[in-house]
């Protein structure tokens, strides 16, 4: 691996971690040694990388740092088209709708050959099997999640029996038929989880909930056993 190619590896690997991180474990990552990762930390620092922390401690990359254009590799690319596709067959008109135009922007930047145009001849997105349940509340739901507001809702379960609530969204899960929204209860004193097709009455409040949403989608997590790498804020 070139010089060039690892520096970009390093700062790649920068931005994947929210947290500071150890010199050793990117040396691991990287099959180099402590003190190469070292040498090329303070390469990037002198060409304006804003990265934090010192030996025995940890390290991570401020954002204020802007890398250059990025070329995606062939794997690259099918993973992002792939995606998309999958999006595009789930969504809502919002998803759907970005998912289309993701895929034809990375389509029209592509070169005539380039591999990953021809990706569908070895994966294809499967069709859902049935039709997607959809709700038409889903940009309302993900307002009140990014605003961390409370929201009151009449819910519908799988007996039918009918219930209001007072909930603090948290997160909504895309499965193949249908959504489900992770949330905190305040009826229960407990964290619930809620199908969107069955949320019969929704009303976000004007006041926002008093915890922090990361800290209760950690609780949730280890009460779930759901790891980092499971989610996506």
């Amino acid at each position: 691996m070139s010089r060039s190619q690892r520096l970009f590896d390093l700062l790649q690997l920068f931005r994947c971690h929210k947290y500071p991180v150890s010199a050793e474990h990117l040396a691991d990552t990287l099959n180099v040694s402590v003190r190469t990762i070292y040498r090329d930390i303070a390469t990037l620092r002198a060409q304006g990388a804003d990265i934090q922390g010192e030996a025995g401690v940890g390290y991570i990359l401020k954002p204020t740092f802007t890398l250059p254009p990025l070329m995606f590799s062939t794997s690259e690319l099918e993973a992002l088209l792939l995606g998309a596709s999958w999006i595009a067959k789930q969504g809502d008109n919002e998803f759907e709708n970005a998912a289309k135009n993701a895929i034809a922007k990375i389509s029209a930047v592509l070169p005539t050959d380039h591999k990953a145009k021809f990706s569908e001849d070895v994966i294809r997105v499967a069709s859902v099997q049935g039709e997607v349940v959809k709700n038409g509340r889903l940009t309302e739901i993900r307002h009140a999640i990014k605003q961390q507001k409370r929201a009151k809702i009449q819910y519908l379960d799988l007996k039918n029996n009918r219930s209001e609530r007072v909930i603090w969204p948290l997160l909504v899960g895309l499965f193949q038929q249908h959504r489900v929204l992770v949330a905190w209860c305040e009826n229960k004193d407990a964290f619930r989880h809620f199908r969107l097709d069955r949320i019969e009455q929704w009303h976000s409040c004007e006041n926002s909930y008093s915890v922090n949403r990361r800290f209760l989608i950690k609780q949730w997590q280890q009460e779930q056993g759901v790891s980092d790498k499971d989610i996506r804020y």
